[in-house]
């Protein structure tokens, strides 16, 4: 006899309420289903055995199963001969229909009767909560990261320019796979965001996350390449200054006070010094007599002999 059910032995022996069979072992009470965002958990109270460890099976019935086969059930194969107390069914709650699910107590050879679930369980029953999201401004741009839910998830986003909530905009992300860039906003500007989650399978969306607003901020990369071309202007402005002006007063000075250059034919040339010999036919033999006359003389003479 395996230590443990001997040990469960000992304990029904030495209680007066276990007695007889399968009746040994009760049942697992508290049974329940806990469903969020299409993830569904069955759960139920443990069955206390002094000094052994209890083991528990999960079988599920659809509607196929009800209808077609005869009631069978079908056993959840991640849930049989567990210590836990609760079982992952969202695999095998993967139709909109109306499920039955059951558990039991084992103890080696020893099992309780099944404990079936009050009613029945569609996974359209299952809680939605809103989307968690972050809204981020980068520069212009509005982006928003959303925080993934699952494969049967997509989200309706509402985006708007704060003062003007009559224009909201929508966008609809089917894959959350990275940041979703929503818009490029007005410098200075403040803009809103919010979203829902949907569940197309079950035809349900969840409330709206609470809204977040950011503002537009200054490109800091723009800033400083705009900050460095004012700088080397003033620098080069600084440095040309003292020659703008020069050429600038030269340009003024040529413009009221021209200088008036002759050209070489009117310019007053110095007539030679004009010899005038007088006398007889002697001056020629070297008796002569040398008047020397100023130019202005000398030229009025020669145009008077001209004539």
């Amino acid at each position: 006899m395996p230590p443990e059910l001997f040990c469960f032995v000992l304990c029904a022996l030495s209680a007066p309420n276990l007695s007889g069979g399968d009746a040994l072992l009760p049942a697992p009470q508290s049974i329940s289903i806990l469903s969020t965002n299409m993830k569904h958990f069955l759960t139920w109270s443990p069955v206390i055995v002094q000094g052994a460890t209890v083991r528990y099976s999960v079988e599920f019935q659809g509607e196929y199963e009800r209808e077609h086969t005869n009631g069978s059930w079908i056993p959840i194969s991640e849930c049989s001969l567990t210590t836990a107390t609760v079982c992952n069914i969202t695999e095998d709650i993967s139709a909109t229909v109306a499920y039955k699910l059951r558990v039991r107590a084992e103890l080696g050879a020893t099992r309780s009767p099944w404990a079936t679930t009050k009613g029945f369980f569609s996974r359209a029953m299952t809680s939605l909560t809103p989307p968690e999201l972050r809204v981020v401004a980068d520069g212009h741009h509005v982006l928003v990261e959303l925080a993934d839910m699952g494969p049967s998830f997509q989200f309706r986003v509402l985006y708007w320019k704060k003062g003007q909530e009559n224009r909201v905009q929508q966008k609809v992300v089917k894959e959350v796979s990275s940041v979703v860039h929503l818009d490029t906003m007005e410098a200075g500007a403040e803009y809103c965001v919010k979203a829902q989650a949907h569940v197309e399978a079950i035809n349900r969306s969840s409330s709206f996350s609470p809204t977040q607003c950011v503002r537009a901020q200054g490109d800091k990369s723009m800033w400083l390449v705009t900050a460095l071309i004012y700088s080397v202007a003033f620098a080069v402005a600084v440095l040309t200054l003292p020659l703008l002006i020069w050429k600038i007063s030269k340009i003024f000075q040529y413009s009221c006070c021209p200088a008036a250059v002759l050209p070489d034919t009117l310019k007053e040339s110095e007539p030679p010094t004009q010899l005038i010999l007088q006398g007889s036919e002697e001056a020629e033999q070297c008796d002569l007599t040398v008047v020397v006359m100023p130019s202005e003389e000398a030229l009025q003479l020669w145009i008077q002999k001209a004539l």
